[in-house]
C-alpha cells in the first residue's frame, strides 16, 4: 500500500518495516507465520532492488566501444592518426601488441604463469596439400599377384622341388622293400634312422610324414607295440587294403634317444 513512499530515496519506511519484521519474527511459532515472513522478505528485496536502481551517482557506466578504443591504443594503434592519414578501416596490430596487454594485466593478477604450447613459439605455415597420385588400374586379375623377387622365388621353387623329389625317392624305396618281402613288416625306426647322422634321421621322419599325410603309406603297431610302416599301394597302383581313418601323431626324438 505504501510502495511509492517506500521507494522514495529520502524515506526510511523500508528500513523501519524490516526492523519491525525482525521483532515479530522472534515470536513466530507456527508454519503459516514463518511463510508470511518469507513472503515479506521477497517483497522487501524487490523494493530494495528498485530503490537501488533509482539512485543517482556520479559513476560512469561501462562503455564497450570506449574500452575497445583504449585497448587498441595501449596495443600501439592510434585510430585517429589512421583515419587522418588513410581511408582504411583500421591498421594491423604490432607483433608485440598482446604481449603489452599481458604485461599490463599481469600487474593486477596474482596467478601462476600460464602454460605455452610449442606451436605458439613460432609462426607456422599452412600445410601443403599433398598431390593425389592416381594408381594405375590393373590390367587383369591374372596379373594381380604380388611381384616376388626372382632370387627368392627361385629358392622357394627349388626347395619345394627338392622336397617332392625326396618324398618320391623314399616312397620308391619303401615300395621296393615291401614288394621284395611282403610278409615281413618293415620297422619304422629301422627305415628312418640314420646311425651316422641325427639331422638326417629327422629329415627322413619329416619326409615320411608326407607319405602318411597323403595316404601313400601307413604306420601300425606290431605285436611288440613297435611301429611298422608299409605302403598302401604298390607300384602297379593296386591298393593293398582300403585306407582307414587318418590320425595325426607327433613323434618326439631327442639326440640321446637317437644314440
Amino acid at each position: 500500500e505504501n510502495r511509492e513512499e517506500m521507494l522514495n530515496s529520502k524515506s526510511n519506511r523500508l528500513t523501519e518495516a524490516l526492523e519491525e519484521a525482525n521483532k515479530l519474527f522472534d515470536g513466530v511459532c507456527r508454519a503459516r507465520e514463518a511463510a508470511l515472513d518469507a513472503q515479506f522478505l521477497v517483497l522487501a528485496s524487490n523494493l530494495g532492488k528498485e530503490k537501488a536502481n533509482e539512485l543517482h551517482s556520479e559513476m560512469t557506466a561501462f562503455d564497450s566501444a570506449t574500452f575497445a578504443e583504449d585497448l587498441l591504443t595501449t596495443m600501439g594503434i592510434n585510430r585517429t592518426e589512421v583515419e587522418e592519414n588513410d581511408s582504411e578501416p583500421g591498421g594491423f596490430l604490432p607483433s608485440d601488441a598482446w604481449q603489452k596487454v599481458g604485461e599490463e594485466a599481469l600487474k593486477h593478477f596474482r596467478r601462476a604463469p600460464t602454460f605455452h604450447y610449442m606451436l605458439g613459439s613460432f609462426k607456422s605455415d599452412p600445410p601443403v596439400a599433398k598431390q593425389r597420385i592416381e594408381r594405375q588400374k590393373k590390367a587383369s586379375r591374372g596379373e594381380a599377384k604380388q611381384a616376388m623377387p626372382a632370387q627368392l622365388k627361385k629358392m622357394e621353387e627349388s626347395h619345394e622341388e627338392a622336397t617332392e623329389k625326396e618324398v618320391e625317392r623314399i616312397l620308391g624305396i619303401l615300395q621296393t622293400l615291401f614288394e621284395n618281402d611282403p610278409d615281413t613288416p618293415i620297422s619304422f625306426f629301422d627305415f628312418v634312422v640314420d646311425p651316422n647322422s641325427f639331422a638326417r634321421t629327422v629329415e627322413n621322419m619329416f619326409h615320411v610324414s608326407f607319405l602318411i599325410r597323403d595316404g601313400l603309406a601307413e604306420i601300425k603297431l606290431d605285436d611288440d607295440e613297435l611301429p611298422v610302416i608299409e605302403p598302401t599301394k604298390s607300384r602297379k597302383g593296386e591298393y593293398s587294403q582300403e585306407p582307414g581313418a587318418r590320425n595325426q601323431v607327433v613323434i618326439s626324438l631327442t639326440q640321446q634317444e637317437w644314440k
